[in-house]
């Protein structure tokens, strides 16, 4: 049941899929090239906490949670505190020996009406987060949004649904190059606009919570699950453009920046050799990254998309499509997990679709009991990595890529002994190495996420954090874990961090 599956699929990794130990390997950062990044991040809503203090406003993701919508009932009102806590946070960073720091502006709580007049307050801490994180030598890696419009624009026009919204992400934006452009050398203006567009617009399962009935997974009291997911990514890529081009044409050459997008990747291999399965992988994706691969590369949207989605597909005019095409200098990817696909044809309705039965593709399934499912995430897949950065390599020109989140999700404990983390972030730089080694114009790594934050659909029941936070202390302290100890005598040039060569099954191996 491929619509099923997305609750724990098609947006986030499960808890407890990893890579056993087995010294057969070392690394270090010399092993990649001299100017490579190594980094790890967080964002905004997630990290920050302070979420009603010095002139924030809500976002649509205050309002998600303060009704109930997580599975632990949580909201990320306090969080990790960085707000609070920032300079402690940068100087961790520093002792850990990142090159640079991923993070996301809350729009909120820069500008709280959406548009129009500054936060003071607001202006004041991004300057001091990027000021301290200099002063240490430590890069900032800006993420413009990251899931977290400011309630009252979602309110006024329906947010993402309206291309309003292309005004005022370019106007916000431009205030975002002003006051911080001049010491920000890399922004991405989305983060995993796929994954946004799918689940707040599909399955309802994350904010505003939009989904019509069969397909989502919540009760949503608005939206059109047929319809609604390609309108709101149309109009996304359209506001990435736009902004794009302002920075080229208004502060690139003073500032000196470069400007891209980060895309939700998972790796896809068939379940069997079945042509059948085959084809539908290769329809996968299409829909998961040519989505959006192909606009910024190529122009337009992928052919099998415009034939499976017909006119509910949105067209680029002439001048929206050379907008959007080459607008770009880089393009991030998040990639977590390999999936098996399986051919899906038959179960599809004819009448009317979803995004996931028009990809006309399932993820494979362990089990077929009745009520009782879990999706076929592959085990011991750092090869994943390897496949989907030499998949965007050969299919869309090698454009330069970021691997701007990586990270393996544990039940949260107070646990510092996190092997199996360890295990699993050594494999995938062993695959990530030899895609760059075969040609992959990958530029940097960011390990997912820095400290425990509060983890959208998990909530604090789950964490993939370098650094322990203990949420049932009022001080939040920070503890390093294994996997600290492990990156920062990695990117320290120390050896001694083993992995296991997997074994790669016919099917799981091919080419595309």
């Amino acid at each position: 049941m491929g619509s099923i599956s997305l609750l724990l699929t098609l947006l986030f990794t499960l808890v407890g899929v990893g890579v056993l130990a087995n010294k057969t390997h070392q690394l270090n950062r010399n092993d990649f090239p001299r100017d490579f990044v190594f980094g790890a991040g967080a964002s905004a809503y997630q990290v920050e906490g302070a979420a009603a203090e010095d002139g924030r406003s809500p976002s649509i993701w205050d309002t998600f949670t303060h009704a109930g919508k997580m599975l632990d009932n949580s909201t990320a009102d306090v969080s990790a505190d960085q707000y609070h806590k920032y300079k402690e946070d940068v100087k961790l960073m520093h002792d850990m020996g990142l090159d640079a720091y991923r993070f996301s502006i809350s729009w909120s709580r820069l500008i709280p009406g959406g548009r129009g007049a500054v936060n003071p307050r607001g202006l004041l801490y991004y300057n001091n987060l990027i000021n301290e994180l200099l002063k240490y030598g430590i890069q900032p890696h800006v993420t413009l949004h990251h899931f977290d419009l400011p309630q009252v624009l979602e309110d006024e026009y329906g947010g993402w649904l309206s291309e309003s919204i292309v005004r005022d992400f370019t106007m916000y934006s431009d205030i975002c190059f002003r006051e911080f452009g001049d010491r920000v050398p890399y922004w991405s203006t989305l983060n995993e606009p796929n994954a946004f567009s799918m689940g707040a617009y599909d399955k309802g399962i994350l904010p505003p919570q939009h989904c019509s009935s069969p397909y989502g997974l919540r009760n949503c009291s608005v939206g059109n699950s047929s319809t609604e997911p390609y309108i709101v990514t149309h109009n996304q890529l359209l506001a990435h453009a736009s902004v794009v081009k302002l920075y080229k044409q208004k502060y690139k050459s003073k500032q000196q920046g470069q400007i891209g997008l980060t895309i939700l990747a998972y790796w896809f291999v068939p379940k069997t050799n079945r042509t059948e399965d085959v084809a539908a992988t290769q329809r996968a994706l299409d829909f998961m990254h040519g989505w959006f691969f192909n606009p910024l590369v190529f122009g337009d949207y992928p052919d099998t998309m415009k034939e499976n989605v017909g006119p509910r597909l949105p067209s680029f005019s002439k001048r929206q499509s050379a907008l959007v095409k080459g607008s770009f200098d880089f393009i991030g990817i998040n990639h977590y997990v390999t999936m098996a696909i399986s051919d899906d044809w038959q179960s599809a309705r004819n009448d009317t679709r979803d995004y996931m039965e028009d990809m006309l593709a399932s993820f494979a399934s362990n089990s077929t009991s009745s009520g009782s499912w879990l999706p076929l995430l592959l085990p011991n897949t750092p090869w994943g990595m390897q496949g989907v950065l030499e998949y965007i390599k050969t299919s869309y020109r090698n454009p330069p890529i970021f691997v701007h989140e990586n990270g393996y999700a544990m039940p949260y404990a107070l646990n510092l002994n996190d092997t199996e983390r360890v295990n699993y972030l050594n494999g995938y730089l062993e695959y990530l190495l030899r895609a760059v080694r075969n040609g992959s114009d990958t530029k940097g790594y960011f390990i997912w996420s820095f400290l425990d934050v509060f983890e959208v659909l998990y909530g604090f029941k789950a964490t993939y954090g370098l650094y322990e936070v203990n949420f049932n202390d009022k001080e939040l302290h920070r503890h390093a874990r294994l996997s600290a100890r492990w990156y920062s005598d990695f990117l320290n040039k120390k050896s001694g961090w083993y992995i296991e060569e997997p074994a790669i099954s016919e099917s799981q191996s091919a080419k595309y």
